[in-house]
């Protein structure tokens, strides 16, 4: 009986740790997005930099409003290459935009 509540706690921690990375790796991404697109940098070039740091499967959203850049980057949960966690994480990123950077309208991007 313990060897078997060792286990599910043992996969629940793991779990956990897993989506702290996955959260922190998010954060990452959204941040150096929201600094390229502050920067004026092109839509393309900055889902480029945020899939280069971002999890695998992750969704990058781009925006700008009010005098700041905006991404919000989600990536869903994985343990191990084929086990998905039916949670997503999602890591949001403001900066506000250079005096010389153009205002853009972006769209959903992935």
């Amino acid at each position: 009986m313990a060897l078997p509540s060792l286990v599910l706690v043992l996969g629940v921690g793991l779990a956990a740790v897993q989506a702290v990375t996955v959260q922190l790796a998010c954060v990452d991404a959204a941040r150096i997005g929201a600094r390229a697109l502050a920067r004026g940098e092109s839509e393309d070039a900055v889902v480029a930099l945020v899939a280069n740091v971002a999890p695998d499967a992750a969704d990058a959203e781009l925006s700008e409003d009010g005098g700041f850049a905006r991404v919000a980057v989600s990536a869903p949960v994985r343990l191990g290459s084929e086990v998905t966690v039916p949670i997503d994480v999602v890591g949001e990123a403001a900066t506000p935009l250079e005096p010389s950077s153009s205002t853009r309208q972006f769209g959903p991007s992935s």
